[in-house]
């Protein structure tokens, strides 16, 4: 029987979303699918080579597919499809496992980070998830392989980089075990197996995971002592590192900038953009228009400070509440799930960023969470609680993430994304929630300023450690000098990008191509154009590369002038 282009689609999607959830089980299990809840990643060299094959088969077949005999939004699957294909196999060719040690792409912490978002809707799922765990060593051990095999060839990481990743898995390992992440699963309510699973959980967890995670620790700390040192922070000072930097740019932010020219982008916002409002804003506020100046003072006076880890989370719940109030006034679809907010565990806090977000799971059994770091809390911004709120959660990240998974569109579509866009529509929110009305005062909005340069200067570090050969100090400095955050705190910023070569990018390079999507969408609309069909058409088939992006907008303009 003849199969119609659509129904092929629609077969390949679901067998690649299949696929991707089977090498990614714990992934899967996070997403609230499953079927893969007894088993763990292939992350072996022959389990990579699998994926290969795989993504590139689908590719293969997905190409085969006349685009003329699809429908205009199942052309945007086909594109996104064989993207998400030709992305995975260059990923796996560019062999990065082996230099991804840092604290938030080495698979170890990742694997701990999501831990506290998996549960198990019932006892099936529970005993199955108990299974898995024995089978952890050898995925560790796998990754442990990937990062000898790179400092055999010279990838050797930053050493100041794996001594936060190894300080982060001490901490794991000195915290209690029955307090594991992975002794605290979420089971089902008034189960009567509960205390027998998290026995079995803890013995299991003190048998196989936590000597596995030890090795994991003694890995770290060897790569440590023979890692890059400060002056040789980037990927210019690895062999190949132009053409893996070129690489992972280009997927970061979804075109072909050259560094050069990212690099310059951030320099005109930092200089020619920002002066101005940092002016006005700081005069407004705090009655100081020098930028100098108003760094200063909002490094140094105390009442700049939070007084507690609970002024933080209140401060959060407050802001992402005066969001949701107003969000239908500037959006024509919000998702039906909550977000919630949480402090970041104790046990990866002190290497984590302020604040970050995990999607609910596609069933709607949990909410969105966002998730706020209070560790050291008179340490951290109060000016930047609201930016954080905003830029993570509502009209963010859970808008943007929760709304793409209740979306009538195959589920890789709902569950995948691009940094570019994702993080882009994460800072275009920031200067949107000012439009909105939600800052509450202006102190707040040299918040929204703060993260604003703090994206800009990341063009300009990121491209200057990895492609220019910039040392840890001189970034460090920079970004002191353009943000006002306090050194130590524009250190663990700078490792970051040290870390994970090419993703700060995203933000920036998303951002103004949003913003200048609207601005011509308005432009060429005039009175017809409105912000909530914009904004919808930004966000109905979830994430989306920004040159995807482009042609939505368009395709949007036109149906609005035919209106």
């Amino acid at each position: 029987m003849h199969i119609g282009a659509a129904d092929q689609l629609a077969a390949i999607a679901d067998e690649y979303w299949d696929g991707v959830m089977a090498h990614a089980p714990f992934v899967a299990t996070t997403f609230g699918d499953h079927r893969f809840d007894d088993r763990v990643p292939d992350l072996s060299a022959d389990g990579l080579a699998a994926q290969h094959r795989f993504a590139r088969t689908l590719a293969v077949r997905t190409q085969a597919i006349d685009p003329e005999a699809l429908t205009a939004g199942e052309r945007v699957t086909r594109a996104l499809l064989l993207d998400a294909c030709d992305t995975t196999v260059e990923e796996i060719e560019s062999a990065e496992i082996q230099l991804s040690s840092d604290g938030f792409t080495a698979y170890p912490i990742s694997l701990l980070r999501g831990a506290s978002r998996r549960s198990a809707p019932d006892a099936a799922s529970a005993d199955a998830q108990l299974q898995r765990l024995p089978l952890l060593p050898d995925v560790l051990d796998d990754v442990i392989a990937h990062w000898r095999a790179g400092a055999e060839r010279g990838w050797i990481p930053a050493s100041t980089i794996v001594a936060r990743t190894a300080t982060m898995v001490d901490a794991y390992l000195a915290g209690p075990v029955d307090q594991d992440p992975f002794v605290q699963l979420g089971l089902p309510d008034g189960w009567s197996g509960e205390a027998a699973w998290r026995a079995d959980a803890a013995a299991a967890v003190g048998e196989h995971v936590r000597p596995a995670y030890a090795r994991v620790a003694d890995a770290l700390r060897d790569l440590e002592e023979r890692g890059r040192d400060d002056d040789h922070a980037g990927l210019s000072h690895v062999p190949g590192g132009d053409a893996l930097y070129a690489s992972r740019a280009r997927r970061a932010t979804t075109t072909t900038l050259s560094p050069e020219a990212i690099h310059q982008i951030g320099m005109d916002e930092l200089t020619e953009k920002l002066p101005a409002e940092w002016a006005a804003v700081g005069h407004r506020a705090v009655g100081i228009s020098s930028r100098d100046e108003l760094f200063a003072h909002l490094r140094s006076d105390p009442s700049m400070k939070y007084g507690s880890a609970t002024e933080i989370i209140e401060a959060a719940t407050a802001a992402i509440a005066r969001a949701v109030s107003v969000a239908p006034d500037w959006f024509a679809h919000l998702p039906t799930t909550d977000v919630v907010v949480e402090a970041v565990p104790d046990s990866l806090a002190p290497g984590s960023p302020p604040a970050y977000y995990g999607a609910p799971p596609a069933d709607g059994s949990k909410p969105g969470v966002y998730f706020a770091n209070t560790h050291e809390p008179t340490r951290r911004n109060r000016f930047e609680a609201e930016v954080f709120a905003f830029h993570e959660a509502v009209p963010g990240h859970h808008l943007e993430r929760a709304s793409a998974v209740e979306l009538d569109v195959p589920m890789f579509q709902r569950r995948g994304g691009y940094m570019a866009y994702s993080e882009g529509w994460g800072l275009y929110t920031e200067r949107l929630a000012d439009e909105m009305g939600i800052y509450s005062s202006d102190l707040m909005r040299l918040g929204m300023l703060s993260a604003d340069a703090w994206r800009s200067a990341r063009l300009v570090l990121d491209t200057g450690l990895h492609a220019m050969g910039w040392t840890r100090a001189r970034a460090i400095e920079f970004m002191t000098t353009h943000v006002p955050i306090a050194h130590d705190e524009a250190a663990v910023e700078v490792d970051r990008y040290i870390g994970m070569p090419g993703q700060a990018l995203s933000y920036k390079i998303g951002q103004r191509e949003i913003f200048r999507l609207r601005d011509d969408a308005r432009a060429r609309l005039g009175d017809r154009f409105d912000v909530k069909g914009f904004q919808h058409a930004v966000l109905e088939h979830g994430g989306v590369t920004l040159g995807i992006l482009g042609d939505l907008v368009d395709a949007w303009v036109a149906t609005s002038h035919d209106a």
